[in-house]
């Protein structure tokens, strides 16, 4: 069985999905969720779920090998960033080359790199009078927003949009695509 870990920061509602999608399948599970918030509802999401998580500070991330030997532990086939806001350290992708994806807000390069996540994406797309938005899944290396290209999904944005219609389209491009994606990658169909 393939196993995932999934990083993030914040609410868990990807995380959440995630579990969910694989909970029953026999070929791969989230085995545990790091986060580097104490207080995120993550954390609440994995406990009623019953997945082993995790919170760190920067320290244990960027400065010392702790999380890696976590990871290296875990075994993991899959890191799976869902929310994550922090840039990921060489000594874990250098560990786990081709292992790590993300999912992006926007259809990137859009709107990608530092600072271009969640609310502060769609403002812009909104701002800028984009046609079309979506979500990008893509690998990640050492640069904010710049892996390798997995999987893109579009939907239209309105002349009457605010950023938060545009939010929940793009969450629920993230709910349909992002548990499927994961699985194809698992099972070396992507």
């Amino acid at each position: 069985m393939k196993r995932i870990v999934i990083f993030a920061s914040g609410s868990g509602t990807n995380a959440e999905n995630l579990i969910k999608f694989f909970h029953n399948r026999d070929n791969a599970s989230v085995i545990q969720v790091l986060t580097n918030n104490p207080h995120a509802k993550v954390l609440d999401r994995c406990k009623k779920l019953k997945v082993s998580a995790l919170s760190f500070n920067r320290v244990a991330f960027t400065k010392t090998d702790d999380i890696l030997n976590i990871l290296k532990a875990s075994n993991p086939d899959l890191i799976v960033l869902a929310g994550f806001l922090w840039k990921f350290p060489d000594n874990i992708l250098n560990a786990f080359p081709n292992k790590v994806i993300n999912v992006h807000p926007a259809l990137l390069p859009k709107y990608g790199g530092k600072g271009m996540y969640g609310m502060h994406v769609h403002e812009a797309v909104v701002k800028n009078n984009e046609k079309e938005t979506g979500i990008t899944i893509h690998y990640v290396n050492e640069h904010y927003d710049e892996g390798a290209i997995i999987f893109q999904a579009k939907c239209d944005v309105n002349s009457n949009d605010s950023a938060e219609d545009v939010a929940a389209k793009i969450h629920g491009l993230e709910m349909e695509y992002f548990p499927i994606v994961v699985e194809k990658l698992l099972l070396n169909k992507i």
